[in-house]
């Protein structure tokens, strides 16, 4: 150990006191820990054999695992929260799985002979000498990566301590050579994170004197014993989105958010915590010989759209008042299982009266696939006035915004039960069933409604989704006609702030990484919610966004698409080529005859 006492304590340690710091460091009792991990048997590599001598014990999501490439080079980085621990949690997890990998640590793990094989070793500690040999190892760091292996890397270079002015205990700031080793060896980023913290002790001495902060890591080494220590890994960030960061240090900071953001995974929403689950029994289900029978007296022309040995159908309320029944059971069945739902037994309200239903038939195994839920808007207002649309209980509109969107079709309530959600055929079927309905009826160029994201998702993605959506999806013509009548507002939260300022300033950024920051944060491993996603393919844009209290706590996004702006591609695929043609052609004729003043 008297490496450490030489970076403690500087080059001339006197002897008289050599064997009072050895005692401090303790010295003997690593000792022992590294011959009893010496000596144990078996095929485990050193690593996992000072785990099991230290009975520490790792948790990480098989899932997670699968992030780090299988092959090829890849650069990990990680915060540092404990200051040793870590590196052996690490060395023991890619000994399993990249077995070509080397780690970039602290030196003072060189005591143990075993570590020599896959650590590079960095000086921390700005003594005479360490620049040059860090240099040295950085050229070794970046000659590994282009060989093709593993590299981990601790950018902090410290230990995470407290930092009086932020108040919160956190990695000091992350170097910027590790970004330039990034962009440098072209090698995928894989963000990580260590959950948890060194003792209250360790942080106090830290405030009197550094150096006392790194006498104690020995101690903190050994007060890891018998402990869990949770382990996270983020999805890949690919080489070729480091181009969107103008500067390593704007990179690097992004690796550290992207690191930092995992800390928020499994967080649940507080209020939904508080809330009393009071919700009924779901409703018994309606017949399969009731439901056949209702839909067999259908017209035929309400069967607008058939796939896979599915069918999409359109019908009133009043034509199938059992299968509506159906529909109601199974949205509240699909809704709660995904965080929603009204808490009744049925999800039918006063508005399922006088909207059309779209729904899907198995008629095989005679049972409702989906539905959704339609409203002709210039009908609904000829009848019942504003007050006739659903939307209209969760926002507030302004007689403008009904007129600029003209006659528009307002969407809801859309569902498709879990057992065939795996199977992307019933969306597409709901799909092409609304796209023939405004092939039919091309005056409703305009598709309006709320997009739910669940209170199932945690603050943090929710909080995330709604800057994405509001500095890349806003309808800025719009937002100012339409007022939510329950605002949706958020509590700052520390890991999101730069990550948020970059989402808005970096244009490039798509729904599709905001879906990987969303699966990084969520423990279900769930993206972006596939609906709003289908929405923004269409070019739907976001107007408000409101928290509905009566529907579990879901935020709902009210999106507008303006289907005569959707890519010709994606209205081909749902429309077909024939009806899409007619369908812009009509309003062609409609612009002629209207030009803008």
């Amino acid at each position: 150990m008297q490496n450490s006492m030489t970076a403690l304590f500087g080059d001339k340690v006197p002897a008289a006191v050599q064997g009072a710091l050895q005692r401090v460091l303790l010295v003997d009792l690593l000792h022992e820990i590294h011959r009893a991990s010496a000596v144990l048997e078996g095929a485990q590599t050193f690593p996992e054999k000072l785990l099991r001598t230290l009975n520490v014990r790792t948790n990480i999501q098989a899932w997670d695992v699968a992030r780090i490439p299988k092959n090829g080079p890849a650069l990990i980085v990680a915060n540092h929260p404990f200051g040793l621990i870590e590196g052996v949690v690490l060395a023991a997890l890619l000994s399993r799985y990249r077995p070509d990998f080397k780690i970039v640590t602290n030196f003072l793990l060189a005591e143990f002979d075993e570590l020599r094989t896959f650590c590079i070793f960095v000086d921390p500690f700005g003594r005479k000498g360490s620049a040059q040999s860090n240099r040295k190892g950085m050229r070794e760091c970046l000659a590994w990566l282009k060989r093709g292996g593993t590299l981990a890397v601790f950018p902090a270079g410290e230990v995470a301590h407290l930092d009086l002015k932020q108040r919160n205990i956190t990695d000091p700031t992350w170097s910027e050579t590790v970004a330039k080793l990034a962009r440098l060896s072209g090698a995928p980023v894989v963000p990580m994170y260590f959950d948890g913290n060194n003792s209250a002790l360790f942080h106090l001495l830290g405030l009197i004197h550094p150096r006392l902060r790194t006498a104690m890591l020995p101690h903190e080494f050994l007060n890891k014993r018998h402990a869990w220590i949770e382990v996270r890994a983020g999805n890949v960030i690919p080489p070729k989105k480091f181009s969107a960061f103008s500067s390593d240090e704007a990179l690097i900071r992004h690796f550290r958010q992207r690191t930092y953001l995992l800390k928020n995974r499994g967080r649940t929403n507080l209020r939904k915590l508080s809330t009393p689950n009071a919700s009924k029994a779901v409703a018994a289900a309606v017949g399969p010989e009731i439901l056949e029978q209702e839909i067999q007296r259908l017209p035929t022309d309400r069967t607008v759209a058939e796939l896979a040995g599915l069918s999409a159908l359109l019908a009133r309320a009043h034509e199938i008042p059992e299968t509506l029944r159906e529909i109601g059971r199974l949205r509240e069945i699909t809704f709660r299982e995904t965080g929603e739902g009204t808490g009744r037994a049925i999800d039918i309200d006063a508005f399922d009266d006088h909207y059309l239903h779209l729904f899907v038939w198995n008629a095989q195994r005679r049972e409702i696939v989906g539905a959704y839920r339609l409203g002709p808007v210039d009908e609904i207002i000829a009848r019942f006035g504003s007050k006739g649309l659903y939307t209209n209980t969760l926002f507030r509109y302004k007689r403008e915004f009904l007129t600029r969107i003209g006659p528009a079709l307002e969407l809801g309530r859309s569902f498709v039960r879990s057992e065939y959600q795996k199977n992307f055929a019933p969306l597409l079927l709901l799909w092409k069933g609304i796209a023939q309905f405004v092939a039919n009826n091309p005056r409703y160029k305009v598709l309006f409604g709320p997009v739910s994201i669940s209170n199932d998702y945690t603050p943090a993605s929710r909080q995330l989704m709604v800057t994405y959506l509001k500095s890349h999806n806003q309808a800025d013509n719009l937002s100012r006609l339409v007022k939510a009548r329950s605002p949706f507002h958020t509590k700052p939260i520390r890991e999101l702030q730069s990550l948020s300022e970059d989402m808005i300033a970096i244009t490039e950024w798509d729904i599709e990484d905001l879906s990987a920051l969303i699966a990084d944060i969520e423990s279900e491993h769930k993206g972006v919610p596939i609906l709003l996603k289908q929405y923004l393919k269409l070019g739907g844009k976001l107007v408000a966004f409101n928290l509905d209290s009566n529907f579990s706590d879901a935020l709902d996004g009210l999106i507008v698409v303006d289907l005569t702006e959707t890519d010709s591609q994606v209205l081909d695929r749902y429309m077909g080529r024939e009806n899409a043609v007619r369908f812009l052609a009509h309003h062609r004729r409609l612009d002629d005859k209207c030009p803008p003043t």
